[in-house]
């Protein structure tokens, strides 16, 4: 139980939620930039439809969160895109409420910030490309430099050749362009850092549930005594479901470094500033 329903929690809890929430978004959505959407738009969906599907544990019931691997892909964006999941799904289906919205998305925004904040950089410093052995001193890098130009002498000359030839010199240079780069994508990324990134992604699922069932069971705990069986349930269910988005936050974390590695060079550790 990720949403608590509205005339459950006290005011002062409601009110809190609502003014962290509202400052945390208002410092979110300054560091947004358009590039974010696309990627944010993705992963709202993603937890909006995930919500939906509860799976019945014990006397409760347990749904993934996702918000472990929005902290990690996203930063700051996380939070606008858990907002706008939480509201949609409150004004739709009646999940969670208005009045309560605030602390809904400060249970799951602030679990968010906290992974991107914690291991969003490692991620970053993990998957960052060693520097080339020869880069120490500029005699070690002058010898390569002759190369480099008869290369591309060489490659003027057959330019030349294929002009007077009567063929096409760029003809080639598309899927040679492509081989170069698809070798260098493998080269980069080696399988220790596979193995750590997937490290990384278990841990951004874990520490994203088990912060969020601390926040929901600190909510219900600071609404008074009679919640307090049920801050307890929470924290033993959400227990497995740690484990469960832990698994699955890693393998999206490898699935990633293999069909789009681009999407973890977070060039976007400026969120975490």
């Amino acid at each position: 139980m990720a949403h608590i329903p509205d005339g459950v929690l006290s005011a002062p809890v409601l009110v809190a939620g609502a003014l962290v929430s509202t400052g945390l978004l208002a410092i979110a959505l300054r560091q947004l930039r358009e590039a974010d959407l696309p990627q944010a738009a993705v992963l709202a969906a993603a937890f909006f439809v995930s919500s939906l599907i509860s799976v019945p544990l014990g006397p409760s019931s347990v749904h993934l969160l996702l918000n472990g691997l929005m902290g990690l892909l996203l930063g700051w964006a996380a939070l606008p895109a858990i907002f706008v999941a939480l509201l949609l799904q409150a004004v739709f289906f009646g999940f969670g409420g208005l009045l309560v919205l605030g602390v809904n998305t400060m249970n799951l925004a602030l679990p968010a910030l906290a992974v991107a904040l914690l291991l969003r950089p490692l991620l970053q410093r993990l998957l960052s490309p060693a520097p080339p052995q020869g880069s120490s001193g500029s005699a070690d890098a002058a010898p390569v430099a002759a190369p480099v130009v008869s290369a591309g002498s060489a490659d003027s000359a057959d330019s030349a050749a294929a002009v007077d030839a009567g063929l096409d010199p760029g003809a080639g240079e598309g899927s040679a362009v492509q081989a170069t780069a698809a070798s260098v994508a493998e080269d980069v990324i080696s399988p220790r850092q596979r193995h750590q990134a997937f490290s990384v992604g278990v841990a951004a699922g874990v520490l994203g549930v088990m912060l969020t069932a601390v926040m929901l069971s600190g909510s219900l705990l600071l609404s008074g005594e009679p919640f307090a069986p049920a801050a307890r349930v929470i924290a033993i269910t959400f227990v497995p479901l740690a484990l469960v988005e832990g698994l699955l936050t890693g393998i999206v974390v490898g699935f990633l470094l293999r069909v789009e590695p681009a999407l973890l060079r977070l060039e976007a550790a400026r969120y975490v500033h």
